[in-house]
């Protein structure tokens, strides 16, 4: 008996450690900002998501478009920005880009371009043209140190917590989209695990408990 017990609270722990430090939220790309709002799509189009995975005391984050026929562009709406976010006691020195290619860069400032409201971080493609000629569908893959998820998603003035820089490569509309809802992932395997454990330890009180 107590050797069973003493694996079950271990794989509790490792349950728990698991929810703790792998936290995740998913943000979906909708809100469309396009001067030709029906060029970019149609009300309802989910033009991407952006992920966040808190692992220890890094946020992981990835920003993926659904291409096609969508892909990031540098665009005067958007500040020539592919991507703008906010960052509480968030420095730019903590922020690390995965090798892209394009090439990517992290920039601060102070961004607010076509009525999205401000935004204090911005992910640039320097060498990239404006318009449909620079356009780029691989996902964003970035890092920012020393940071909570709950650091990186408070909604600015507009409501908005994320904004890309999005084309339709079809008919070449082009706008900033914005997310402003997050939603916890599918839970997987730790969810499955804990409730595995949970279900295992009633199933032994009840069998062992009178004795």
């Amino acid at each position: 008996m107590k050797k069973y017990l003493v694996i079950l609270f271990c794989l509790v722990g490792l349950a728990v450690s698991q929810t703790a430090n792998a936290l995740s939220m998913q943000y979906n790309l909708t809100s469309n900002h396009c001067t030709n709002a029906a060029g970019c799509g149609a009300p309802g189009t989910v033009f991407g998501d952006v992920t966040l995975t808190q692992t220890g005391t890094t946020v992981d984050i990835t920003v993926g478009l659904n291409n096609p026929p969508y892909a990031f562009v540098k665009d005067g709406s958007t500040d020539f920005l592919a991507f703008k976010f906010n960052g509480t006691n968030v420095a730019l020195t903590d922020i690390t880009i995965d090798p892209h290619s394009p090439a990517l860069v992290a920039v601060g400032g102070s961004f607010n371009g076509d009525g999205t409201g401000s935004f204090a971080f911005g992910i640039n493609c320097a060498s990239c043209a404006n318009g449909n000629p620079g356009s780029f569908s691989t996902d964003i893959l970035f890092h920012v140190a020393n940071a909570t998820i709950a650091d990186l998603t408070a909604a600015n003035s507009n409501g908005n917590v994320f904004v890309a820089g999005v084309i339709n490569t079809t008919n070449g509309a082009t706008g900033p989209i914005d997310a402003t809802t997050g939603s916890v992932p599918d839970g997987g395997s730790t969810v499955t695990l804990l409730g595995s454990v949970l279900l295992g330890l009633a199933v032994l009180r009840r069998r062992f408990g009178k004795n």
